[in-house]
């Protein structure tokens, strides 16, 4: 194969890993939907929970089903709290949906809660086996997460194909290694913390403030590369370190997103991290 065909190649081959991390990051994730499926009186039915809000907004609990007979009901509670629980029946709406509503919350507040059915005859299914947890957060200006998403990534597109090009000698490696170098700087260093803000109200919760790992694996991968890119700007031959920056960034990125992340403290009225759920 050719040197461009090469390059060609392990453009592609970057562009789908980048891909397939991405979308375990999403799938991972302790704020991607809980979905799973009940079967009702002969009829199998798929529903989608969401664990992730916006606020100001109540956030909507919604199941595709309109069977005649059939009912529902949401119990929830703010998590690590001893309230009590608060039970609200589900409506229809125009769509022929059931659905209730959670009250909204401060950004970085969670509920937890329980959707159970109720059949023709009474019997009584729950959705999950155990309460779903849901964290509200507040709204991002598009013109500043757009950039942010896209910078991040780019910064993990560079970062695969210069840990590729370590591997083949190859003569951009340097290039690579700034590139991806910026990209995180903008992405995860400039924009992530404005993001937070945004979000959650803290710019940054990691280290040496929290215990975030969204901001944490950020951290050290941004001081991976940049040691990365030291090393090769003096010796263009030496890419042992770009292979290890490379490394740490595919481990870090198998760390589900938004994991340890911001959650108000109900009792202080303070955003920690380090919680598990």
């Amino acid at each position: 194969m050719s040197a461009r065909g090469k390059s060609i190649l392990f453009w592609v081959l970057s562009f789908l890993l980048m891909g397939s991390l991405a979308v375990y990051q999403r799938m991972t994730g302790p704020t991607h939907p809980a979905r799973g499926s009940v079967t009702i009186e002969g009829t199998t039915y798929k529903f989608k929970l969401l664990r992730s809000y916006e606020t100001p907004e109540n956030a909507p609990v919604t199941l595709n089903i309109n069977r005649l007979g059939i009912t529902g009901e949401v119990a929830y509670k703010r998590l690590r709290t001893n309230d009590e629980w608060t039970t609200v029946p589900m409506q229809l709406n125009e769509k022929g949906e059931l659905i209730a509503y959670l009250p909204t919350q401060p950004a970085a507040g969670k509920l937890e809660y329980m959707v159970t059915v109720t059949d023709s005859v009474g019997r009584r299914f729950d959705l999950t086996e155990e309460p779903v947890v849901i964290r509200f957060k507040g709204k991002v200006p598009l013109y500043i997460l757009i950039p942010h998403i896209f910078c991040m990534f780019f910064a993990m597109f560079f970062a695969l194909r210069t840990g590729i090009e370590s591997f083949t000698k190859g003569p951009s490696v340097k290039n690579l290694t700034k590139y991806t170098l910026i990209f995180f700087l903008l992405g995860g260093i400039i924009l992530g913390p404005i993001v937070q803000k945004f979000a959650f109200g803290a710019f940054w919760t990691g280290w040496p403030f929290g215990h975030d790992l969204t901001d944490n694996k950020t951290l050290i991968a941004f001081l991976a590369w940049i040691i990365a890119y030291r090393k090769v700007s003096r010796d263009e031959t030496k890419q042992l370190w770009v292979k290890i920056a490379a490394t740490i960034l595919i481990l870090i990125y198998l760390i589900p997103h938004s994991a340890l992340g911001s959650e108000l403290d109900y009792k202080s009225g303070k955003v920690q991290t380090g919680q598990i759920k």
